[in-house]
């Protein structure tokens, strides 16, 4: 099953599955699946000193939609949507480097000269990474997967940003097909033992399939429901970021 199984098929599960008939979900999170000790060091000092704060996604095919308005559709620019509402003091600027098949160490190998050669203005104060998916997938050893983020953690902070974990969607049906847990456990473990966030989409993604916000099960009829998830994830995202950073948004409005 797994050697048939590609990163397109996986991503349709998602996108192609039906929006509820009701009105669009209101995203709650539990506060412990948002919560995080860790901090946003860079981010924080981007927004308090009135520079714009730089975020980039780096992600696989799920990090993206089909279609002409996809790439506004999708989390990243979602994201960058909402941060924009809750920081309206500040220029938030988004970008996107989508690595469709690559493996966590394939992509990690690249990320100190993927920051240093973006211009100083487009230098991210912060790297969202989203992997796992293809790991899971070729059944990547999970000390080997281990080890490799753990190397792309260290060159992206030793590159002057933060970092901070996305780990797989949520989806009943490939929860079926693959091993999932040992790689969202491996990322829980790094992200802890180099003091940074996680943002555990998975179970972010689960919640809200069982609290019967989103049929993550349901049979095949459109992107409504897609695009809905997306959006609910970039918000969760912004509400952990603004959280991490420790910043409080209503007193920045005041100093300025």
């Amino acid at each position: 099953m797994k050697a048939v199984l590609t990163a397109g098929v996986i991503a349709a599960l998602l996108s192609l599955a039906p929006a509820r008939a009701e009105d669009a979900p209101t995203c709650t999170v539990p506060s412990y699946l948002i919560a995080t000790e860790s901090s946003l060091a860079k981010v924080a000092a981007a927004v308090k000193a009135g520079k714009p704060l730089n975020i980039l996604v780096v992600g696989s095919g799920s990090s993206a939609l089909a279609g002409p308005d996809g790439a506004n559709a999708a989390y990243p620019a979602r994201l960058e949507a909402a941060l924009r509402e809750k920081l309206s003091k500040s220029t938030i600027n988004v970008r996107t480097d989508i690595r469709a098949k690559k493996t966590s160490a394939e992509v990690a190998d690249s990320f100190e000269s993927l920051v240093e050669k973006l211009p100083e203005d487009q230098k991210p104060a912060l790297v969202i990474w989203q992997t796992g998916t293809i790991d899971a997938m070729r059944s990547i050893d999970p000390d080997d997967f281990r080890t490799a983020l753990g190397h792309g953690v260290d060159a992206l902070q030793k590159a002057g940003a933060d970092a901070l974990l996305m780990n797989l969607q949520y989806s009943p049906r490939m929860e079926t097909m693959l091993s999932v847990s040992p790689y969202n456990d491996t990322m829980r473990v790094v992200a802890q033992e180099h003091d940074i966030p996680l943002f555990d989409r998975f179970s972010i993604m689960r919640h809200w399939n069982d609290a019967g916000d989103f049929d993550l099960f349901g049979p095949v009829h459109g992107f409504g429901m897609a695009r809905q998830v997306h959006d609910c994830i970039g918000r969760s995202l912004a509400t952990m970021i603004i959280e991490a950073s420790r910043i409080n948004p209503a007193e920045l409005g005041m100093q300025r």
